[in-house]
């Protein structure tokens, strides 16, 4: 409690004086004191009862109420066997806050995740801290008291939670997500279930997810690492993009993946939370946790590499139509747009004349033919009258060989 409602106090006096105040008022008490000295301070029942009058209309959630048995025969109190997985779990949400991801009243612990056949999966801790970087995190706290292949099918687990959707959704999305396997794909995150229970997390991908060690060694860390990343992989790893331009793009598609990032709590407690001590799975350098969450070979760079390479598409389409653009046989330039469209096209091709010319040569074809017509009628328009006609006698129609002319 001390480093999670004092993060900046050098020791715990102020701490300890609040609880033994809490503890006159008979609303706290001391349930064990473990091997380092540090004691384990648990609500009453009177405590339990005001501490959810005062956060549950504020929508935080109180755990539990550890109650005060103990043995019929020695008297000896009971349940006092303190879990030291709680512990960790508490000390893994002292030492985010204390770097500044999350609020103190912004933890949640053991939160249900129900999958569709009824199995919940309950996350440790869930970190809301948008503030940090960090909208959204859920976090395994392991003390290697479970096998690697359990992590995995924890990881598994939270990507089927991902892929579910609302039991209101509507009969157009149902359909869609039961037409193939892998039709829910095509459902945007929007329309499913944790979208309803979690905010955006800002970034492409279903829920993040950590795993924090504890009390381990660094062998046994890699070794479970190696599981997480080989038999993990389907749940983890982004996918390449399907697009035409495969070969220009090397962009990764994180859209279906549960981002997976990894610390030991020993690290959180020396360098803090907010240091380089995270690890995403699939890299091998540690950094922050913004930094490891943050995806820069993901959907920013597939959208520049994407304009990049349509751009370069169209350049080569029109250096490609260039080279096939008509020469003109008599001047020897290039054809026109227009010209070239007016060649070829169905619709034009038998009104174009000579289609081995520009157009311009082309034009000058045409103006010549119609001073050849022009010459032609002023011609015929100037040609004189036959002399018989002039012979003919005034006020007498003239004869023609078809009809009299007046």
């Amino acid at each position: 409690m001390w480093k999670l409602t004092r993060p900046d106090n050098q020791h715990d006096k102020l701490t300890r004086d609040n609880l033994l105040d809490l503890q006159d008022h008979h609303l706290v008490r001391i349930e064990l004191v473990r091997e380092d000295q540090r004691q384990v301070w648990v609500l009453t029942k009177r405590g339990h009862g005001e501490a959810k009058k005062l956060l549950e209309p504020k929508g935080i959630r109180v755990s539990a109420l550890r109650e005060e048995k103990y043995d019929p025969v020695t008297g000896e109190l009971l349940g006092t066997s303190y879990d030291d997985h709680a512990a960790a779990v508490t000390s893994t949400a002292a030492e985010l806050h204390r770097a500044g991801i999350g609020h103190r009243l912004g933890f949640q612990t053991e939160i249900g995740h129900r999958l569709a056949d009824g199995f919940v999966q309950r996350a440790d801790l869930v970190v809301r801290a948008p503030t940090a970087g960090v909208p959204l995190l859920l976090l395994e706290i392991d003390r290697r008291t479970e096998d690697a292949h359990d992590l995995v099918t924890k990881l598994r687990r939270y990507w089927e939670w991902g892929q579910m959707l609302p039991r209101d959704a509507d009969k157009h999305t149902v359909h869609l997500a039961r037409s193939r396997p892998d039709a829910i794909e095509d459902v945007g995150h929007e329309k499913r279930l944790w979208r309803r229970v979690y905010p955006q997390t800002g970034r492409e991908g279903l829920v993040p997810l950590a795993f924090v060690f504890a009390d381990t060694t660094e062998a046994k860390v890699d070794n479970t690492v190696k599981v997480l990343e080989e038999a993990g992989r389907r749940f983890w790893a982004p996918r390449r993009y399907e697009t035409y331009y495969r070969e220009a793009i090397t962009a990764k598609d994180y859209s279906q993946a549960v981002p997976v990032v990894f610390t030991t709590l020993e690290q959180l407690q020396e360098h803090g939370a907010d240091a380089a001590v995270w690890r995403r799975l699939g890299r091998k350098d540690e950094q922050t946790v913004t930094d490891a969450l943050d995806n820069p070979d993901g959907d920013a760079l597939y959208r520049r590499q994407y304009a990049q390479a349509e751009a370069e598409d169209e350049r080569r389409r029109a250096a490609e139509r260039e080279a096939q653009r008509p020469v003109c046989k008599r001047c020897g330039r290039k054809f026109t747009d227009q010209r070239w469209e007016e060649t070829t096209a169905h619709r034009t091709a038998w009104s174009a004349g000579d289609v081995s010319v520009c157009g311009d040569c082309h034009a000058d074809d045409v103006a010549r033919e119609e001073a050849v017509v022009e010459a032609a009628r002023l011609q015929a328009a100037a040609t004189p009258e036959p002399e018989n006609d002039r012979d003919q006698e005034p006020g007498k129609p003239r004869r023609g060989l078809l009809r009299w002319r007046t």
